[in-house]
């Protein structure tokens, strides 16, 4: 598992394949901001509550995790065409180059975003962020989203 702290502007991360072009802005519905998660055919992003420093933690995996969604406040799937083989993880501001790399199967791969909002503990690296975002990313067919664990709405 690889640990990040990514500064998470416009309460969103990125999940992409390295040469993906796609302007995500166009997936931003009403929907996806309900569902935390606009996707768009090779990049992903991910919906945070913070507009700050959040937690990462990524795991690629071989195949499809247990459910652990008991753990975590929201959780959603969905597919990420990488015909790469590199998956780009960065906040959506930051700068290209420099953001992490993690090699996958070139093809199609599905992306859990399990979050924890802030009663989630500090990042490994000592950053005082106060949200996790973990990402798991396994080899899959392409297949629809899906919320596997909404967030209970808080009550006034």
């Amino acid at each position: 598992m690889m640990h990040l702290t990514l500064f998470a502007d416009y309460h969103q991360i990125h999940v992409l394949d390295e040469a993906s072009e796609e302007d995500l802005g166009e997936a931003w519905t009403e929907e996806a901001w309900v569902d935390g998660i606009a996707v768009a055919g090779d990049a992903l992003a991910i919906g945070t509550e913070e507009n700050l420093d959040v937690c990462v933690d990524v795991e690629i995996l071989g195949a499809e995790p247990t459910d652990d969604g008991l753990a975590f406040d929201h959780v959603v799937e969905a597919s990420l065409s990488v015909p790469s083989g590199c998956v780009v993880v960065m906040g959506c501001t930051d700068y290209f180059p420099d953001a992490a790399r993690f090699e996958v199967p070139a093809g199609a791969v599905r992306v859990r975003a399990s979050r924890s909002y802030l009663d989630a503990p500090d990042c490994t690296d000592g950053a005082d962020a106060t949200e996790l975002v973990r990402l798991q990313v396994w080899p899959g067919p392409l297949a629809g989203l899906r919320v596997v664990k909404r967030r209970a709405t808080p009550q006034p």
